[in-house]
């Protein structure tokens, strides 16, 4: 009879079921209230933000669209473009007024037999295929220009690539310096003009002395400026790189060119801009084209507007290619303010 009153007692559950299964079941129902948070999580992290323009694919990054609009001059160049402007012009208004009224400069220029500026345009314009003067030269700018810059990329590249390694060379190691020091003094203050008449001679006439006198202008400031450059790197800088395991071999395109590349640069600089000054003198006798001879030809038609528009073609030129030099110098050292 207990055995029967206690029977009751362990089977009995105010539900029917049994704990086990009352646990199993609430496990099954809590279940979704777990798993349910992730879900929501991702769908939101699917959705896009308020304000962006579209959603990022997956495995690509987030690039935001201003990065990929074109970037505007900032305030500087716009003030140094402001600032560059007023010399240019009034020089110009003075030009135009010095001409009409034949204004008497110094050293005896009489102004009154120059173009205005006004005529300069119309021949730069007509040079280049779109005036109405209609003569020799007419449409003819592409050809003096490609040929005059050939002849000073030339001369300045072979500079270039003799004068660096050799102004490396004697400011690194002083027994080069002191055996080549004279030799380059003694050569340097001979003038090109000097060199010219020697050059047709031994040369003779056409592109190779041209790109000889370009080089002669060229090398020597090319040469002092990368040995100035080359002595002015400090002894401590160099002991500094050896302390921090930099090899010998390596210390000259490491520290050494890296640390003159300013002074470098500005021999390039004023290289380039005496190869085009020296271009007129080389291309003055025996070249039939190329700016320098298309102003000797219009100095024996006494053509003055042609003379000066080849002056004003050869700023230009000379301005364009000294901007070029410094964006490619930019390029190459990645903008670093140290080398460039």
């Amino acid at each position: 009879m207990t055995a029967r009153t206690d029977a009751p007692s362990t089977t009995d559950t105010p539900t029917g079921t049994s704990p086990a299964r009352s646990s199993a079941s609430s496990t099954a129902t809590s279940a979704p209230s777990t798993t349910s948070a992730p879900a929501t999580t991702s769908a939101t992290a699917e959705r896009p933000a308020s304000g962006s323009a579209t959603p990022v694919p997956p495995g690509k990054p987030a690039t935001s669209s201003r990065s990929r609009r074109l970037r505007l001059p900032d305030r500087s160049s716009w003030t140094t473009l402001l600032l560059a402007l007023p010399v240019p012009i009034i020089g110009l208004l003075l030009w135009n007024l010095g001409v009409k009224q034949a204004w008497t400069l110094p050293f005896g220029i009489q102004m009154g037999f120059l173009p205005t500026p006004v005529e300069v345009a119309q021949r730069i314009l007509d040079l280049a295929g779109a005036g109405s003067i209609d003569d020799a030269f007419s449409g003819t700018l592409l050809d003096h220009l490609g040929a005059s810059t050939v002849r000073v990329l030339s001369g300045f590249g072979l500079a270039a690539l003799l004068a660096i390694p050799l102004g490396v060379i004697m400011g690194r190691f002083s027994l080069a310096f002191k055996m080549l020091d004279p030799t380059v003094n003694l050569t340097r203050p001979i003038p090109v003009t000097a060199w010219a008449p020697l050059t047709l001679l031994i040369i003779g006439y056409g592109d190779g002395s041209a790109i000889f006198l370009v080089f002669l202008a060229a090398f020597f400031p090319i040469l002092l400026n990368t040995i100035s450059g080359v002595r002015q790197v400090p002894v401590r800088l160099v002991e500094a790189a050896s302390m921090l395991g930099t090899r010998s071999g390596q210390v000259l395109y490491k520290v050494i060119l890296p640390a003159s590349m300013r002074s470098i640069v500005g021999g390039l600089r004023i290289a380039l801009g005496l190869s085009w000054v020296i271009l007129v003198v080389g291309e003055t006798v025996g070249i039939s084209t190329g700016l320098g001879a298309m102003i000797t030809q219009a100095r024996d038609m006494s053509k003055t507007d042609l003379i000066v528009a080849g002056m004003v073609i050869i700023g230009l030129a000379g301005f364009v290619a000294d901007r070029v030099l410094v964006g490619l110098v930019k390029l190459v050292t990645r903008s670093r303010p140290t080398l460039s």
